[in-house]
């Protein structure tokens, strides 16, 4: 059975960096279990921290799809749609990688949105893992594309707007009423003494604390030289405290 995790959170509070981190530890912690990783943020940039190159989207294809005469006389439209989206994924040795995009067109995606949904459950189940780097405002989970979450990694920065912000994912998530089995805190780019200070504001999100990732300088030069995090050396403050994190999270 797939094990889903999504990671969320509003922009510049970490989501692609754990959601890096949490890739790297199940291809060290569980080797030869296959990972689907979706970068389903319109600011995409998985890819890089995963160090791979990506030149088509899933967003692309839907915008495609909306164009007379695109597909080829002979096939119908949902296979060709399904034959681009297979296309579309960047395969690893260690894991495949597909990238939502962000469609700029006016009009209903309707039709695409459902093949869309039918495509990622039907290939979700040829994977141990899926891990979804999501956009701040959950647009592709309040949309439904998946059916069921098992973990939902929510992510802020520490301070105080950062966790009221990881308060209204939670509400969002309830609203639209995603099932999702686990869902908590994760405290990133912290400082030492940062989370006791924000105690009060962690009790008011609702949402529980399941740890924090330091401020780490290493992960901060990696970004800037647009090198893969994956790379990172075990000693890193972050590969560290990530490690310690899904160890007690039972991933």
């Amino acid at each position: 059975m797939t094990v889903r995790i999504a990671v969320a959170g509003k922009g510049g509070t970490g989501k692609t960096t754990l959601s890096a981190l949490l890739i790297r530890y199940l291809i060290e912690s569980h080797p030869g279990k296959s990972i689907l990783a979706v970068d389903a943020d319109a600011n995409a940039n998985l890819n890089e921290a995963l160090g791979l190159e990506v030149k088509e989207t899933i967003g692309t294809i839907l915008e495609d799809t909306k164009k007379p005469d695109v597909v080829p006389s002979g096939m119908t439209k949902d296979i060709f749609i399904e034959y681009r989206l297979s296309r579309a994924m960047v395969e690893d040795k260690a894991f495949d990688l597909v990238v939502m995009g962000n469609p700029q067109g006016p009009g209903c995606y309707c039709y695409p949105n459902d093949l869309l949904k039918r495509y990622l459950e039907k290939l979700s189940k040829n994977y141990d893992y899926m891990i979804i780097d999501n956009e701040a405002g959950l647009e592709h989970l309040s949309r439904r594309l998946l059916p069921t979450i098992d973990l939902l990694l929510v992510t802020s920065d520490s301070t105080a707007r950062g966790i009221r912000s990881a308060g209204r994912v939670k509400s969002i998530v309830e609203t639209v009423q995603i099932a999702v089995s686990k869902m908590g805190l994760v405290i990133g780019r912290s400082r030492e003494g940062d989370s006791d200070q924000l105690d009060q504001e962690v009790k008011n999100s609702g949402l529980s604390l399941f740890g924090e990732i330091p401020h780490d300088p290493l992960v901060a030069e990696y970004d800037l030289n647009g090198k893969a995090l994956l790379n990172l050396p075990a000693g890193s403050p972050a590969v560290q405290a990530s490690q310690n994190l899904f160890k007690e999270l039972e991933l």
